[in-house]
């Protein structure tokens, strides 16, 4: 074979070569700046030795910020901060105990999240016409809230600010409003770290003869409402060869 000739097609092949790996990587980092970024807003509900029993029961407002980075038609990078004040209150207990005892507090909870969103179907931001699909959703949060304990029957806060870690168990179903602007329902309901919210077990020694309650269950916190976001970033790259 003459010698140009296959030069010339080792450099067509190289150059194909190159134009096929510079797609990839244009369009892989291309796709990762597919963002989402919207409001959550709401109701909150608390489930623990103090208050009403029922898991999906919202009886506060509850207002956040989410931000999702799509890596896939199926998946998604979640990040939110949420707000809420709970109210916990034993005389909307189902338990006649727990109606006689008339427990009643406030607590401020402030929490930010990182998980991961999975889509039961693809979900492409960028194809044209309605989409729907279910999704679930969990992580890791931090969030803190007001230390408290009940001494002769009334709420206290002990002047400090307690954090402790969650898990969120989120199912909702989101479909687009338009091709900019996704709606999301959702219940997420937290497992946390701590059984202290509801002030039945203070976290400082001072008040530890006040605790009252499950040992062995730790509190649940639950977030139920719609998402809505709105979307940037440019098209996935397809090169023709």
């Amino acid at each position: 074979m003459n010698i140009s000739i296959f030069a010339a097609n080792f450099c067509i092949k190289v150059k194909k070569f190159f134009v096929v790996l510079c797609c990839l990587i244009v369009g892989n980092s291309v796709f990762g700046q597919i963002n989402e970024i919207g409001i959550f807003a709401g109701g909150s509900n608390f489930v623990g030795d103090v208050g009403k029993e029922n898991y999906i029961d919202p009886n506060s407002v509850a207002l956040g910020l989410v931000y999702k980075w799509n890596k896939s038609t199926r998946h998604a990078w979640r990040f939110s901060v949420m707000h809420s004040t709970l109210q916990i209150d034993d005389a909307n207990a189902e338990s006649l105990a727990r109606q006689q005892r008339n427990y009643a507090l406030e607590n401020k909870i402030t929490e930010i999240s990182a998980g991961l969103e999975f889509n039961f179907f693809e979900f492409n931001l960028h194809d044209l016409g309605f989409k729907i699909t279910p999704y679930v959703h969990t992580g890791l949060n931090y969030f803190w809230y007001d230390s408290m304990y009940f001494a002769s029957g009334v709420a206290e806060k002990d002047g400090e600010k307690a954090r402790s870690f969650s898990i969120p168990m989120t199912l909702g179903i989101k479909f687009n409003l338009s091709q900019s602007w996704i709606l999301g329902l959702e219940s997420s309901v937290r497992y946390t770290f701590a059984d202290d919210i509801d002030g039945s077990h203070p976290k400082n020694d001072r008040y530890e003869n006040l605790s009252f309650g499950n040992l062995n269950s730790n509190d649940w916190y639950v977030f139920t409402g719609f998402t809505l976001t709105y979307t940037f970033g440019r098209n996935p790259c397809y090169c023709p060869l």
